[in-house]
């Protein structure tokens, strides 16, 4: 029965997937957000702090902009924003909130589902949990026009569970040779267990341009090699020490130092993914998403 009923919401999730993966509907039918996971194979290569100044840009680009921490057992996007929200996805799990009521308002509008802290049973989802979560989750995607998720390093089945949620996948990536290793590993797991093959790339703390496409022509060496996939380069992050000042004072960079190196870079990443068509090439499946929900 449990089964069954499975099968059946699969079959419904990878339709609703497959009207996300083309154009924006026309006028008067069904709005569906567009969905980006932004992702890494590595830790401290400064993913969220992306996720959060690319959501302040995309809102400034007049988008409805959901952010969803999906780093689900230690979540620190509510503060890195000096947020202090009293609810969290633990919650709607439990059954206590629903999704819309643990919404926390961010800065100029943006929308935060925060992630629980400490919690260890969240760091590893059962099926059902992560059916329940992605559930409500997709009841939010008709009122706003992007929804972020970022979500934890690493290939851990969290992690590439979001990854296959979304339509779109950003990969962080910075110039240390671990970094452009581990993100290998994670394009290498999406692409030949999950049939992922279209990544998009940001070079995140490069001292320069060139250094950022010297980067991202290594990673796309090896992947060219070895993987039958398309990753495309879409900006880079210049090396910025107002990113981590800004942290530390639980502000965004963008707020605090709109015309600084690394915010110019934001700003330029949101219009040039603003702009871009819907990626169409990704593909999971029905038996990818099997996988995700029999785990466990």
């Amino acid at each position: 029965m449990i089964n069954e009923l499975y099968s059946r919401k699969l079959i419904h999730l990878s339709s609703a997937l497959e009207k996300r993966k083309g154009q924006r509907p026309p006028d008067g039918s069904e709005h569906l957000a567009r969905i980006i996971s932004v992702t890494s194979g590595k830790g401290g290569v400064g993913k969220t702090n992306i996720v959060i100044n690319l959501g302040l840009a995309l809102k400034r680009l007049d988008k409805r902009v959901l952010i969803l921490d999906a780093d689900l057992g230690l979540g620190n996007l509510d503060v890195l924003l000096g947020l202090a929200p009293r609810y969290n996805l633990s919650h709607v799990l439990r059954g206590i909130k629903t999704m819309e009521e643990i919404i926390v308002n961010g800065p100029e509008g943006i929308m935060i589902l925060p992630a629980s802290n400490g919690i260890q049973e969240m760091a590893h989802l059962t099926g059902t949990q992560r059916f329940k979560l992605i559930s409500e989750l997709d009841k939010m995607l008709q009122t706003n026009d992007i929804l972020l998720i970022d979500t934890a390093s690493g290939i851990s089945s969290d992690v590439t569970y979001f990854n296959v949620k979304a339509q779109e996948i950003l990969i962080v990536v910075t110039p240390e040779p671990t970094s452009i290793t581990d993100a290998y590993a994670l394009i290498k797991v999406l692409s030949l267990k999950y049939r992922a093959n279209q990544f998009n790339v940001v070079v995140n703390k490069a001292q320069n341009m060139h250094e950022a496409e010297e980067v991202f022509r290594q990673l796309h060496t090896v992947t060219d090699k070895f993987l039958t996939i398309s990753i495309q380069y879409v900006g880079a992050i210049l090396y910025d020490e107002l990113v981590q000042k800004s942290a530390r004072r639980q502000r965004i960079l963008m707020d605090m130092h709109p015309n600084s190196p690394a915010a110019r870079c934001y700003a330029a990443l949101a219009k040039r993914m603003n702009t871009a068509a819907p990626s169409t090439a990704y593909s999971c499946g029905i038996d990818a998403l099997w996988k995700h929900f029999r785990s466990e």
